[in-house]
């Protein structure tokens, strides 16, 4: 039997400028829960899975609001695998994001990895609205089976707009159906983890913005037609990809 289940968040800002989580709620496999964050003054939620989640036919979402000069940290407490379901007939799974970042405020979102399992069949969106001084550092990382097996199929698109106006639409797909060439030297070159690191900061704009160029033979850093900033990385493992983003991350000095 499949699940449908939207965890939501918003986080405003009180009389005295704290960061507080007036709706935390929680729904089916998707456990929100709030953590001590060691970045003063950003406000920390967790989100654990609850059960096994996704599986095929599933349809999961999380919301998240972050309001004018709230600041907010998104992680989650381990790898989200996305498995196949109880037969064909149950279809793809889906699992939504979507994130509002008002005036003045900052969202650091940095899940941990998403395996997508041998069988499994997953559509994943993320849709961001940015005010015009909001700040942003988003992370995603796809690990491509588990330990010893073939990838299942993971479509992903990601969607940024910044005032209403676009900033970034990029879609991707691996695994079996997906477009030729997917494992091929242009895209992945026989890797199996791949990710994206989008920071966007209005110091960004201008000259100030630093310029598109390559991090590592397997990662570059792009500049988009915004104050913003893509890396996108492959690597062999979760390991080695994650210590190639956080490098960017740390390289970058943003949003410290």
């Amino acid at each position: 039997m499949s699940v449908q289940a939207t965890a939501r968040i918003s986080a405003v800002t009180d009389r005295r400028g704290v960061t507080v989580l007036p709706v935390l709620e929680s729904s089916g496999p998707l456990a929100l829960r709030r953590t001590r964050s060691p970045r003063a003054p950003y406000a920390r939620v967790t989100v654990v899975g609850a059960m096994t989640a996704p599986l095929g036919g599933d349809r999961l979402a999380v919301a998240a609001d972050v309001g004018d000069g709230a600041r907010l940290t998104v992680d989650s407490a381990a790898a989200t695998v996305a498995l196949p379901g109880a037969g064909p007939e149950a279809g793809p799974a889906t699992y939504d994001v979507r994130l509002a970042v008002g005036e003045g405020a900052v969202l650091r979102w940095l899940p941990e990895q998403l395996v997508s399992a041998y069988g499994s069949e997953l559509r994943m969106t993320t849709r961001v609205e940015l005010a015009a001084s909001a700040r942003l550092v988003l992370r995603e990382e796809q690990i491509l089976g588990r330990h010893g097996e073939p990838t299942g199929t993971l479509t992903t698109r990601l969607t940024v707009r910044r005032a209403g106006r676009p900033l970034l639409d990029q879609q991707l797909a691996y695994g079996p159906g997906a477009p030729g060439g997917w494992d091929g030297g242009a895209v992945l070159g026989g890797h199996r983890a791949v990710g994206q690191l989008l920071v966007v900061d209005p110091d960004y704009e201008g000259d100030t913005c630093p310029e598109t160029r390559l991090l590592s033979p397997s990662a570059v850093l792009t500049r988009l037609a915004g104050p913003a900033v893509l890396v996108t990385a492959v690597a062999d493992d979760a390991r080695l990809l994650r210590r190639v983003l956080d490098e960017a991350l740390h390289e970058l000095k943003s949003l410290d």
